[in-house]
């Protein structure tokens, strides 16, 4: 028997298996993940996420309520990279879902085809723990997000081949939604075009490459490391010397030293939320992107 056929009749048999109204049960880790995969899985998801928007995600609570949320799952889809290490792989242990394991078909990595930034050459504990398979903060890049969405698609109809045709459909309707944003937000961005920024942590690496700016340094001495003194001093200094435009705080990093930093330098200091939701004005993907972008623009020392 060909592959093909075996692949139809396999399907098929899926679908006899599984009552065909039956809701797929989606959890997400962060917010922009649960849009997403509404606007893929449409009509035949419920999907929940485990992070507000509001967290930072390396420090997302493991509540146990979570657990009970994860036990439940038909499918988990993270953002990957080990943005979620801090909390994804206590929760799964305690969830006891075999379904979504890591190695589980209904395990979805949303950066299979991400090819991040700023991978370590090296890996030394001394050097910050949390990005040790390079940025993982692509979610602040619509373009990067395109491939999320879908590897999303590709996890759902792995697991649900029925619906592969359903799931494409919505797909190719979400990417020409986020084709059209990005092409306007990539003419509404030209301003910002050669500025440097400064942020807490580099959550803003992306957001600056796609924007045409240059993420230039971080106030934290390494990412997940607390800056000292010294560091600072040294921050500032440079800063003074190339002519930094924005401090960036995300906004679940502490105001203080953002502030300081941006006083010192004569920065100019922007608040921005790194996930969906973040804001009450940035429930869906691309009303988040939208605030950013609007928000720097805003920003912007008038000439």
């Amino acid at each position: 028997m060909h592959r093909l056929t075996l692949a139809i009749v396999a399907a098929a048999m899926v679908a006899v298996a599984r009552p065909a109204a039956a809701t797929i049960n989606v959890v997400t880790s962060i917010p922009d993940l649960a849009d997403v995969t509404r606007h893929v899985g449409g009509d035949l998801v419920e999907v929940k996420s485990l992070a507000t928007g509001v967290e930072d995600i390396h420090a997302v609570p493991m509540k146990p309520m979570y657990a009970v949320t994860l036990n439940r799952a038909d499918i988990l889809v993270v953002l990957g990279l080990e943005a979620e290490h801090a909390f994804i792989p206590g929760l799964l242990d305690a969830a006891r879902n075999p379904k979504i394991l890591p190695d589980a078909p209904g395990y979805i990595n949303a950066s299979v085809d991400i090819q991040p930034l700023e991978v370590p050459t090296r890996l030394d504990r001394s050097l910050g723990d949390q990005h040790p398979l390079g940025n993982p903060h692509y979610n602040l890049d619509p373009v990067r997000m395109k491939d999320a969405a879908r590897a999303i698609a590709d996890g759902l109809s792995r697991n649900y081949p029925e619906n592969a045709a359903t799931f494409k459909q919505n797909l190719d309707a979400y990417l020409a939604t986020l084709d059209t944003a990005i092409a306007r937000w990539m003419q509404e961005a030209a301003p910002l075009k050669g500025k440097k920024l400064v942020s807490y942590h580099p959550d803003m690496v992306y957001f600056a490459q796609r924007f045409g700016m240059e993420a230039v340094g971080i106030i934290e001495l390494r990412a997940g490391v607390d800056p000292t003194p010294a560091h600072v001093e040294e921050l500032e200094k440079m800063m003074k010397d190339q002519h930094v435009t924005f401090v960036i705080r995300e906004l679940h990093y502490p105001a203080g030293l953002s502030e300081t930093v941006a006083q010192v330098t004569g920065a100019t200091l922007v608040q921005l939320p790194v996930m969906s939701g973040g804001l009450p004005q940035t429930q869906t993907y691309v009303d988040f992107i939208d605030y950013n972008l609007k928000t720097m623009l805003a920003a912007l020392p008038q000439s």
